[in-house]
């Protein structure tokens, strides 16, 4: 499942950082939400996926970690937000900051507003604004309501993409 191998690459992940020395406290990770593959035919909840985002991270991630910052990983811009904001209301231990790097999640509907138009500048601001306060607030667990966004719903998944 999405859970075991995100623990067994944050375990590896930590394992070397320990054999190297690495200064936790001056780090930060970047992992992925535990959600569901693409091509996965059975599709959990925002909740399920939380839990299991939470329970990997706790069984694997020091408490000396800095932080947590996600990946969108090609959800749609609302998907990555209602994750988020659900991670962090899970109930437990979390001992680091638990927030958003992403990308594609925060951007997609920024360039369709803006369409490269120097007319649409102020629409395509506002929408980058929207955007960052409403990850602002799943950042704490203080999301509420939906987010419609100018790329809509729309999955940001692109297939072999590479960073």
């Amino acid at each position: 499942t999405a859970q075991k191998v995100t623990e067994q690459v944050l375990a590896f992940q930590y394992k070397a950082l320990a054999d190297h020395h690495v200064y936790l406290e001056g780090t930060l990770l970047k992992p992925n939400m535990v959600t569901a593959g693409q091509s996965c035919p059975k599709k959990y909840t925002p909740e399920q996926n939380a839990l299991a985002t939470v329970t990997a991270l706790q069984r694997n991630v020091p408490p000396a970690v800095a932080g947590v910052t996600f990946l969108s990983g090609g959800q749609s811009e609302a998907e990555a937000t209602v994750n988020l904001n659900l991670i962090n209301q899970v109930p437990g231990r979390k001992p680091w900051a638990l927030t958003f790097s992403f990308g594609r999640a925060l951007q997609a509907s920024v360039l369709q507003a803006w369409k490269g138009q120097k007319d649409n500048v102020k629409t395509a601001q506002e929408e980058l604004l929207k955007l960052a306060r409403a990850n602002g607030s799943a950042a704490v667990g203080k999301f509420e309501g939906s987010l419609q966004t100018a790329a809509g719903g729309a999955s940001l998944f692109v297939a072999n993409h590479a960073y």
